[in-house]
């Protein structure tokens, strides 16, 4: 039976609801008056259910689709402004004891080179991510309790944090790692994580054990469940997120609202982030083996109705996906991205051998980050460095308040204007650096308090003047 208050996965996630709104959003695809309502109750800024969401995903009326669109547009534009946030993903390890089929690190390929960094090691890769300009990092590693036990990414998160090259210093790390205790996840929230992020891979549990047919990840419930107990351990940050291509998207975008439902229902808050990877190809994978993939303009269409389904919920796009595709989402509703990422065991200090490739997936924006800053910038996005609400103590329901509240124009905006001026006087390239601060006077009359753009001001010649680390 379904029940969004419920702490048992099949419950909170449970397949007969799933399909019922899959009939539910077909039967009612051309249903040009209930969409209409649909819309009405999304103008609220109050999201939506997962039926009412469907309903709009299936919706093939070109009129109402461009109405989504212009939604979406508009609520990404009202919570969010025209920043975009960066950030960089270090991957620790990619030793792994699961047998996921979809991944190049299942425990029996052989071909890939297996490798762990040491903290020294990790020392370097943070350096050299400091040196590109990067302040926020999600660490990943595989799922191996002797070569990565959760000590291991403690010491990690502690190395990461002590860095400081330069000007250069990392003020937030994410963390994606496998699903774990509540106890592991005190600990997290002790060493001042932000995010703790995981992947679902696919809500349908008779897929996902068949993807996930060794280890322990093959444990659906304890998966599914995880990020109750990553709440319980006093993580209120955590970011959701599916593989599209695995089963059918309309199956995942249901019960990815209902996995966000749940939350809200049980934890007062629902996920920080949402993540829409697809999958890629990689060492010994074939993404063509899967036959659920989704091409470019119905990828368009989730991240639109997850926005309109989601307001307040950040969402995440990565360098899986090609420049031109990060461009036509990134109005629809993504609010972060990655730049100049690898996906490989470092590999930022300096590039890997041929022979010793040890990435997780192919990369599709290859782009620097500099080439990335400006390509934002010369769209009109505000590329945002700021750490800021989570060394303010605003997460969870706090950031949710903010957020509700409007007054991201009073505080965000202004702290990405102040870590924008950061890069561009410590990393950009003149050209980027030129185009940032035009940028920076244009829009500091769109801060709308006199009191805090005349601070932002003294504090942008504070930072040209050498001065770091100012916030709101």
């Amino acid at each position: 039976m379904y029940n969004p208050k419920s702490m048992k996965a099949e419950e909170f996630i449970s397949h007969p609801e799933v399909l019922e709104t899959l009939a539910y959003a077909e039967a009612n695809k051309h249903n040009a008056v209930l969409i209409d309502s649909i819309l009405a109750k999304a103008k609220l800024r109050k999201g939506l259910t997962h039926r009412e969401a469907a309903v709009l995903l299936d919706c093939d009326l070109e009129e109402k689709n461009q109405e989504i669109y212009a939604l979406a547009r508009q609520i990404k534009q009202d919570y969010y402004g025209n920043r975009i946030v960066m950030f960089a993903p270090l991957y620790l390890s990619n030793y792994c004891v699961n047998g996921c089929v979809y991944c190049p690190y299942h425990l029996k390929n052989q071909h890939i080179t297996r490798k762990k960094l040491t903290q020294e090691e990790v020392a370097r890769e943070v350096t050299a991510l400091q040196d590109m300009g990067h302040k926020r990092l999600a660490i990943e590693a595989g799922e191996d309790p002797v070569n990565n036990p959760i000590e291991y990414i403690l010491d990690c998160i502690r190395t990461i944090y002590s860095v400081k090259h330069k000007n250069g210093a990392i003020r937030r790390v994410n963390v994606n790692i496998a699903a774990t205790t509540v106890e592991n996840y005190r600990k997290l929230k002790e060493a001042e994580i932000g995010t703790y992020i995981l992947f679902q891979e696919t809500y349908h549990k008779e897929s996902y054990e068949k993807l996930h047919p060794t280890g322990p990840k093959h444990d659906y419930a304890y998966h599914t469940e995880a990020m109750d107990r990553a709440m319980e351990g006093g993580i209120d940050d955590v970011g959701l997120g599916v593989l599209f291509g695995l089963e059918l998207y309309r199956y995942e975008f249901a019960a990815l609202l209902m996995h966000a439902e749940h939350l809200e229902a049980v934890h007062v808050v629902g996920p920080h982030t949402i993540s829409v990877p697809r999958i890629r190809s990689a060492d010994d994978i074939d993404p063509s083996a899967f036959d659920n993939g989704i091409d470019d303009d119905i990828f368009g269409k989730i991240v639109a109705c997850i926005r309109i389904a989601v307001p307040y919920t950040g969402m995440i796009v990565s360098t899986r996906e090609s420049q031109a595709c990060r461009e036509k989402v990134l109005g629809l509703g993504v609010s972060q991205i990655s730049g100049g990422s690898r996906t490989s065991v470092g590999g930022y200090w300096e590039e890997e051998p041929e022979e010793e490739k040890t990435e997780q997936f192919d990369v599709s924006d290859r782009r620097t980050l500099d080439e990335v800053v400006r390509w934002l910038i010369d769209m009109g996005h505000i590329p945002s460095f700021c750490t800021a609400c989570y060394r303010e103590g605003r997460t969870g329901d706090r950031f949710m308040s903010l957020c509700k509240s409007g007054q991201i124009q009073n505080c965000c905006h202004p702290n990405a204007l102040m870590t924008l001026e950061e890069y561009l006087m410590d990393y950009a390239s003149p050209g980027t650096q030129a185009a940032g601060q035009a940028m920076i006077r244009q829009e500091l009359p769109n801060i709308p308090s006199e009191k805090v753009r005349s601070l932002v001001r003294h504090n942008l010649e504070n930072i040209r003047l050498g001065q770091r680390d100012f916030r709101l």
